[in-house]
C-alpha cells in the first residue's frame, strides 16, 4: 500500500503512524481521512475571492442577461444562494429579486 505524497512539500517519503500520516523531510503531519473531507466540500468563490456558501445574500455585479427570454438582471440585484453545485458554467442555484429562482455563476456576484 502506497501512501499519498505530503500535501505541503509533496515528497514522496510518507509513514504512517497509527492514523496519521508524516512526512519525514518537513515533518507535517495530518490525517488522511480529513484531508479527504475538505476536497470533497466545494469551494465556490465570488468575484473578490470570498468563500460563497449556501444560504449567503449575493449581488449582481454586472447586467446579466437571462436566456431564453428579454430580461436583464440588473447590476446590485440581490440573491440568495439556495444550493451551491458543481459545474461548469453556473455554480449557484439562487432565488433572485424579481425574476424568482435561477443558476447563477459565481463570478459574476459578490457577497452582500
Amino acid at each position: 500500500m502506497s501512501n499519498p505524497p505530503c500535501p505541503k512539500c509533496h515528497s514522496q517519503f510518507v509513514y504512517q503512524d497509527q492514523n496519521q500520516l508524516i512526512c519525514p523531510e518537513c515533518a507535517y503531519e495530518w490525517n488522511p481521512s480529513e484531508i479527504l473531507a475538505e476536497e470533497a466540500s466545494l469551494k465556490i468563490k465570488d468575484f473578490n475571492g470570498t468563500s460563497l456558501n449556501e444560504g449567503d445574500k449575493v449581488t449582481m455585479i454586472k447586467d446579466l442577461k437571462v436566456k431564453g427570454s428579454s430580461q436583464v438582471i440588473k447590476v446590485g440585484t440581490k440573491a440568495i444562494i439556495k444550493r451551491i453545485v458543481e459545474g461548469k458554467d453556473h455554480q449557484l442555484d439562487c432565488k433572485v429579486d424579481g425574476v424568482g429562482e435561477m443558476m447563477v455563476t459565481a463570478k459574476f456576484v459578490k457577497r452582500a
